[in-house]
């Protein structure tokens, strides 16, 4: 086990200079701006759906959905962020519950 988190730690160490050596003209490039822009928002809807829609391996629609959709519909009414995250876990809870 050890092996494979060292194996890892180093391959990260290699990507994180393979990215620091580019010279700066690819990286001003328009479309490696605008797809490192959105690389953060595609990785964090990977994380949301595999948390609300997975338990374990088998795909699941739960309490969790609720209060995702409730979060959906409230930074779509433009809600505050502390508003959109605790209605949604009490959302999920009032689910939960019935």
């Amino acid at each position: 086990m050890w092996t494979a988190v060292l194996v890892a730690g180093v391959g990260c160490y290699l990507l994180k200079l393979t990215g620091l050596s580019l010279p700066e003209r690819v990286l001003s490039h328009a479309t490696v701006e605008r797809v490192a822009d959105l690389i953060p928002v595609a990785l964090l809807a990977a994380l949301v759906a595999v948390q609300v829609g997975s338990s374990g391996t088998a795909l699941t629609l739960d309490a969790r959905a609720l209060g995702l959709g409730f979060a959906l519909v409230g930074l779509l009414l433009r809600l505050p962020f502390l508003v959109v995250v605790v209605g949604a876990a009490v959302v999920a809870a009032l689910g939960r519950l019935v």
